[in-house]
């Protein structure tokens, strides 16, 4: 059983929002049963989750991860922030990986993942690794590719057959200073910036990628390793 953060959104009403494109390969690669977990600071019942819950999925999202939770300076106008998210993300990341229990992350969970082991973000990534609009054609925007290295003996790199590959970018925060604890498991082939990190602080995985292996696991063999590599992880925390 795996959680999946949700953001908090505005509908003409606020609402809890996750994209239907993560759960599917969860359920069908994964063999894994979701429950959405709201980004809702005042009524996140952290304690009974983590007891609940096998392991933990921080999505992707439009939103950022607030300065204020690595010290950072303010972000550039026009960036999206969810405070609750962030709150719920890092205290349920926390607790689930005490408990010896695995935690995964995509996109902007990458980030928190990042963060919650102390290290710091940046945007000075943004113009190379977001082309477009969130308002604009979403194919456009998740189709811009560039290539990543990954570390060799790595899990990423053992769990696709790969030391290279190419994957889409679509964020507008990256890792500036590693988290403590860290370590990194691919690279963007053209400027270096952290495209994933791995740890097992307590006994269990922690693994976030940069990019979204979610949007394309029907026809790629290595996004469709990432989930594999999740229902893995699964099992083994459950039958712990």
């Amino acid at each position: 059983m795996i959680g999946v953060l949700c953001c908090n959104e505005d509908n003409g009403r606020p609402v809890q929002s996750v994209a239907t494109r993560f759960l599917s390969p969860l359920s069908r690669l994964a063999d894994a049963a979701v429950v959405l977990v709201p980004a809702v600071r005042d009524d996140a019942n952290i304690a009974s989750l983590i007891v609940l819950l096998d392991g933990l999925l921080l999505t992707g999202s439009r939103s950022n991860v607030a300065p204020e939770q690595y010290g950072g300076g303010p972000l550039p106008a026009g960036q999206r922030r969810d405070p609750d998210r962030d709150t719920v993300a890092l205290a349920l990341a926390g607790g689930m990986i005490e408990a010896g229990k695995p935690v995964f992350g995509i996109c902007r969970g990458l980030q928190e993942i990042n963060v919650l082991f102390g290290g710091t973000l940046s945007t000075a990534c943004h113009a190379r690794h977001h082309r477009g609009s969130w308002d604009g054609c979403y194919q456009e925007l998740f189709g811009h590719c560039h290539d990543v290295e990954l570390r060799a003996g790595g899990l990423l790199a053992r769990s696709t057959g790969q030391r290279r590959m190419s994957v889409n970018s679509v964020h507008e925060q990256g890792i500036d200073r590693l988290g403590a604890g860290l370590t990194i498991e691919a690279v963007a082939a053209d400027d270096g910036l952290v495209e994933a990190v791995r740890a097992r602080p307590c006994g269990a995985d922690v693994l976030g990628v940069q990019w979204h292996p979610e949007w394309d696991a029907e026809r790629s063999p290595e996004s469709r390793a990432f989930f594999t590599v999740i229902g893995t992880s699964l099992r083994a925390a459950a039958a712990g």
